[in-house]
This record gives C-alpha cells, sequence and structure tokens, in this order.
C-alpha cells in the first residue's frame, strides 16, 4: 500500500497524500486558515505531485512568502525552493 492508497480530501475532491499531514485531522484543515502550514509541510517533505497540488491552490507569490518567513522548513529546503522559485 502506497501513501496514495490512504488519500486525504483537501478541497473540493483534490487529494494530497495523507503522509504529509500525519500529524493532522484531515477535516481540520483549511486551505486559507492553515496555508503556512501547508505549503511549509509540502514544500519540505512533499513528492511531485504534492508539489504539483500545492501550485495549484497557491500562488507563486504566497509561496515565496511563506518561504521567506518560515523557521520550520530547513536549511537545505529553503535553499533548493529559493533557487526554484527565483524571478
Amino acid at each position: 500500500m502506497t501513501e496514495y492508497d490512504i488519500i486525504m480530501e483537501m478541497d473540493e475532491g483534490e487529494n494530497v497524500g495523507r503522509g504529509h499531514f500525519w500529524d493532522t485531522e484531515p477535516g481540520h484543515l483549511d486551505l486559507q486558515k492553515n496555508k503556512n502550514y501547508i505549503i511549509e509541510r509540502v514544500l519540505e517533505l512533499g513528492d511531485e505531485r504534492a508539489v504539483r497540488w500545492l501550485f495549484s491552490k497557491y500562488s507563486r507569490r504566497e509561496i515565496k512568502e511563506v518561504l521567506a518567513g518560515s523557521r520550520n522548513i530547513s536549511r537545505k529546503s529553503s535553499r533548493y525552493w529559493s533557487l526554484i522559485l527565483k524571478p
């Protein structure tokens, strides 16, 4: 069984692997209220599918803002995403 065999409903049928949010009740996540948490978690732990989903839900500007102010993303991930998100 893969991570995507157990899926979490996030928004209107869109799915992200439950493994990215193991410590949160799926029904308690709100895309706007929990924006920082969701973006941080996917940038730190997400695979290609999760990252595509993330970019479909949030603008590059929103993702860059969260990345710039985050203390929850590792230095390695932060540097990687800073290079990817350069203008």
